[in-house]
Order: structure tokens, then sequence, then C-alpha cells
């Protein structure tokens, strides 16, 4: 700057007095876009201003979602103040339990317990528990309408072959009854001693003779009447008749194709039976049951009607009723007279094993996988008697001779009219399966176990035709047959 100039010159801004509104109106009317729209997107242009896709984040909203779950939390523990818990730790652990949650924990207490109980209902809510309860009462409710018994009409021949067994029981009954009164007369140490003669001569017996039974396990056998023949079941398939009592083979029983369950005499057989007529019945684990002759290794027919296993078959004392026992938990009685199946019975909770029928003939009893044992009436239909005890299954059941007693071999222990006897221990026999035992007239005693081998043995003395039980021998052979 030099000296000749003047002093610089002051620039004065200008001022406008009144409104902008005027000039805005004609910047609009002259068709120019809005100022402050224009300063907007001059900003935009220039990257001052960012504007994105329409995402923000909302920070007021992200701190009351925090603020609720911590208004929730004091609400749950303000409705768990107020929730009243049983101070029994049993009842406590019944409504865990009902909830669905453990009963317990590692290292915790009656009190924990409880305080976990209410933190769990100040969650889901007290009626949850109200709701488990009703579901429960009605499923039992439920339940117990499904084993209430019930009835549906049967057909005719059932109902005739009711009154056939009424008639053919009750003079039988009056018969054994009578005996049994003339049997209290006696006194009471002649009945003792004649008991312990009976024991005394069992415990002389010896064995009789040997003989292989089959290539594969033997699973039964039974006496004929006449006690000249045993028939013994296999699982080969194969049914054999022996001579008794040299043991030696009469004849080979072809038919099944698996494993046979059981086979047994018809009450008559081998006494007013003829050889051509049925003499024994069989059953095997495919369903089947075959009647047989003692002139052919065929059998003479077979009995449809079962799709599962039948575990055993017994004859009625007539020796017009047959009756078997399935694995579809249930057992039936056919009449072979009328040539059909008149009672499909049920009642067992799980897989009917084993039924024998009372000399009367009017009753039978029934031995279940399920640990118990019902006693029907044939005449009625209804079960009389349910027989409970075992821990175990029951793999057989057997009426006694005097009409009053039965034994349910199982578990290793043998029940008797409400008592047990406890047997010794057989350390070289797995299998905790008592034996069926097979008691005869004329003093067979059977005792069989899963193997190859029959074994005969002679009792020297036996009282009145009739052989009580004896203690278990150690033995690993199968069958043993005592005479």
């Amino acid at each position: 700057m030099s000296d000749d100039e003047g002093p610089p010159v002051v620039k004065r801004s200008r001022i406008f007095y009144g409104s902008l509104a005027d000039k805005e109106k004609e910047r609009l009317a002259k068709g120019e876009a809005p100022l402050g729209r224009t300063a907007v997107r001059a900003g935009i242009d220039a990257g001052n201003i960012n504007i994105s896709g329409g995402e923000s984040f909302d920070l007021e909203e992200h701190i009351s979602e925090r603020q609720a779950e911590v208004l929730a939390e004091f609400e749950r523990r303000k409705r768990a103040r107020q929730i009243n818990v049983s101070t029994d730790d049993s009842e406590v652990k019944a409504c865990l339990r009902a909830l669905g949650e453990p009963i317990t924990l590692f290292g915790e207490g009656p009190a924990e317990r409880r305080e976990r109980l209410r933190n769990v209902l100040s969650v889901v809510g007290t009626d949850a528990l109200k709701k488990t309860k009703k579901d429960e009462e009605k499923s039992k409710k439920s339940t117990d309408e499904y084993q209430q018994t019930w009835y549906h009409e049967g057909p005719n021949s059932l109902k005739m072959a009711r009154l056939w067994l009424a008639h053919y029981s009750l003079p039988r009954a009056l018969k054994r009854l009578q005996a049994a009164r003339e049997n209290r007369s006696i006194p009471e140490s002649t009945r003792t001693s004649q008991k312990q003669e009976v024991n005394k001569s069992l415990q002389s017996l010896n064995n009789f003779c040997s003989q292989i039974g089959d290539d594969r396990p033997l699973s039964f056998c039974h006496f004929s009447p006449n006690s000249k023949m045993l028939a013994t079941a296999c699982w080969s398939g194969l049914c054999k008749l022996w001579s008794v009592p040299d043991c030696n083979p009469i004849r080979t029983l072809r038919g099944h194709n698996t494993n046979v369950g059981a086979i047994v005499f018809h009450p008559k057989a081998t006494l007013s039976l003829e050889e051509k007529d049925v003499n024994l019945a069989s059953c095997a684990a495919d369903g089947s049951v075959k009647l047989w002759n003692l002139e052919s290794d065929e059998p003479v027919a077979d009995i449809e009607g079962h799709s599962v296993r039948v575990a055993r078959v017994s004859w009625h004392p007539s020796g017009r009723f047959l009756g078997t026992t399935c694995y579809d938990h249930s057992w039936r009685l056919w009449d072979l007279e009328a040539q059909e199946e008149i009672l499909h019975q049920e009642g067992h909770s799980k897989e009917v094993y084993d039924i024998d029928f009372h000399s009367d003939g009017s009753l039978a009893a029934t031995g279940g996988l399920d640990a118990f044992g019902r006693v029907w009436d044939l005449r009625t239909g209804r079960c009389i008697m349910f027989l409970e005890g075992h821990l175990k299954e029951i793999y057989s059941v057997n009426f006694s001779p005097n009409g009053h007693q039965w034994e349910l071999p199982a578990d290793r222990r043998l029940r008797q009219h409400g008592q047990s006897v406890d047997t010794p221990p057989v350390g070289a026999i797995k299998d905790s399966r008592w034996p069926r035992r097979e008691s005869h007239g004329t003093g067979h005693f059977i005792r069989r176990r899963t193997n190859r081998h029959l074994f005969l043995r002679q009792n020297l003395q036996a009282v009145g035709g009739r052989v009580l039980i004896s203690p278990p021998t150690v033995t690993l052979q199968g069958v043993q047959i005592i005479e």
C-alpha cells in the first residue's frame, strides 16, 4: 500500500427492514427453490450432511427395554414373595415333579428346594400347577374308567358251556367236601405222622435211569394218566413219547416248526380213550396249537386263532375243554366238542404264561409275567381272587389235589396258600425260573429245567399216592422224574 493511497474503505453491511416473507414470495413466484431447501441440498451434495437409508438407532427405546427387564425382575421377585409354598418337603418334591422340574439338585436342602419351587412358580404362575393337578386328576379318572369291569353279551355257546360246567363241578365239589370232612375226623397226630413218613421217603430218592431227550433243550414233560408213558416237548419243534420207567422212545411227534412250549395228555388218555381219539395237545411259540392221537406221528387237528406265542395248554378235568395262555395278555377256553373258542379272557397287564384247572372243574388259575396270579370262576366268568406277593414273573401255577391250595413258583420262592417257602440257592443254574412241578396219583414227581437230559428217580414209599413238595437238588441236567 502506498502513501498516496487514502485510508481503506470500510464495507458496510446492508440492513433490510421488515419481513423476509415478501422476498421469499418473490423468489417462489420466479420459480426458484426455497432458500432452506437449497441450503440443505447444497450441504448434502457437498457431503456435509449424511442421509442414511432410513435405519436409525433409537437410544431412548433401547434404554426403555432394559428398564422393562429390570422392572419385570422386580415384579417377579414381588410375586415370589407373595407365593405360599408348603413346608412339607415331600409335597414340594411332588410339585416340582408335576412341573417337570428335577425334584432335587446336588447339595440342595429342603429350604433351597422350597425357594427353587417359589422361583419356578413366580415365572410360570400358580395356575400352571393347578392345571397340572387337573390334568393328573383327569388322566387318573380316565385310567380308573378304563380299569373298570365291563361286560358284554357272549354267544349262546358260552352260556351252554357254563351251565354244563356248573352241572359237572357241583357234584364233584360235594364229594370233595365230604372227603375233607372225613379227613378232619382223623386225629391230628395221625395226619402229622403220615406227612413225616412222606417227607422221610422223599429224602431217600435215587436216580433210576437217564436218557438224552433231544439235541436242544427240553421245555416241558407230562405223564400219561396210567403212568406208563411220558411226553416231552423240545425247542427243536419235536414232541416225543417215552415209556416209563425204562425211558425208551416210543414215537416222535412231528408237526411244529418252532419251539414247543408244552404238551399235555388228555385226562382220560390211556384209560378210557381209544388210541385213535385225541389224546394229547401241544402249543408252540408261533401260536400254533395241535391235537395228537397215539397212532400217528402227525397231528390230527390244528386249533387256529392265536396270532402270538402260546406259552401253555391245559386240559379241563372233563376233557371237553382246552385252555391256552397267550402272549397277547389273555387266555382262551376252547370247546372241542363244539370245535370253537367260547371264551377269550383278558385281565393280566402282561403276557399270561400258565394255566391250571381246579379238580372240580369249576375254577381256573392263571399266572402271568406281571407277577400276579388270578383265579377265575368258569361258571360266571368273574375273577374271584387276585394273587399277589411275587416280585418277578410267574411261570407256573398249580392247584393242590385237596382243592383249596395252590402254588405259584416264581423268583426262587414258592408261595402256597399265602405262605412262602424259601428255596436254597442253586448256584449252577442261572435261570431264575422255578421249575414246574407235576405230581401223579401213583407217586410220580417231575422236576423240569431247560436241558436235554431225562432223569428217572424212584420213591421207595408214598402215602396215599400223594407226593409233597421236596427240596430242590443241585443238578446241571434238565428233567428229573421221580417215581
